[in-house]
């Protein structure tokens, strides 16, 4: 016995030492670095600097005149065929330029939630959405890592010029598409970074590529690049019809008239 004990505390040693080394450290998600654009955070992911926000102060130049004619979002809106009934989330909803525009595609039955972190912007919201005499589109606040939205209830989900700025990227899209429908739209519109000959910063616009390569970490499948508009590419992603069954957070997709009885989410 005595001549056996050494022999298996020398087979048993490895395992120990095995099981006491300290797991591989994971690389951070996000990098910070000191050189970098002035009118970015100086916070990276996937290589690519993330804008500063635009803040609620800066309302007014969502609503410029010449919007219309430099962004083309009439057309815009007319591409992605909206139906009647459809349950639409406008992320970084701003002043409601877009979502109003959505609003009448979607007809009194549809619902648009119109997300904003900011609870000032969403004051903006509300009044113009008054003043418009729109009454399907409900203010949500969100954070800069949930839009606070419902399980599997939104058809569309749409981001017009907001996408480059979001703090946590990763965990906003993650959240995102958890509040997609199985087969749901999530669509980025933003200024052609492949195009320097539009006039907008190089930080406040994405290439096609850099969507591709940050939307590819979720259970997303690109759909296609509509491109007929002056500026920006509308990209669009499909939520894969199997995500639910491996993502706890989603459940059935919610009816319409259920969605019509709920409150405003908080």
């Amino acid at each position: 016995m005595r001549q056996i004990l050494p022999l298996l505390a020398a087979a048993l040693l490895p395992i120990v030492l095995t099981a006491a080394e300290p797991a591989p450290a994971v690389p951070p998600r996000y990098e910070i670095r000191a050189d970098h654009d002035p009118n970015g955070t100086g916070k990276f992911y996937l290589g690519r600097e993330i804008a500063q926000v635009m803040g609620h102060r800066a309302a007014d130049w969502l609503e410029r005149p010449e919007r219309e004619e430099e962004e083309q979002t009439e057309k815009m809106v007319d591409a992605l065929k909206f139906r009647e009934g459809e349950i639409v989330a406008d992320i970084g909803v701003g002043s409601g330029y877009v979502a109003r525009k959505i609003a009448k595609r979607i007809g009194a039955s549809g619902i648009i939630y119109g997300v904003d972190i900011q609870q000032e912007m969403l004051a903006v919201l509300a009044k113009r959405m008054a003043m418009f005499r729109i009454t399907n589109v409900r203010p949500v606040l969100g954070t800069v890592t949930d839009p606070k939205l419902p399980p599997a209830s939104c058809d569309t989900m749409i981001l017009v010029d907001v996408y480059h700025e979001f703090d946590h990227p990763f965990e906003m899209v993650a959240a995102m598409t958890r509040g997609l429908k199985p087969g749901g739209r999530l669509v980025l519109v933003e200024f052609r970074g492949e195009d320097p000959s539009i006039p907008i910063k190089t930080i406040h616009k994405m290439t096609e590529a850099q969507v591709k390569k940050e939307m590819a970490v979720h259970p997303l499948d690109f759909a296609e690049n509509i491109s007929m508009l002056p500026w920006q590419h509308v990209l669009i992603f499909r939520k894969r019809a199997d995500s639910a069954a491996t993502d706890d957070c989603c459940v059935a997709p919610t009816s319409r008239a259920a969605l019509l009885q709920r409150p405003a989410a908080q």
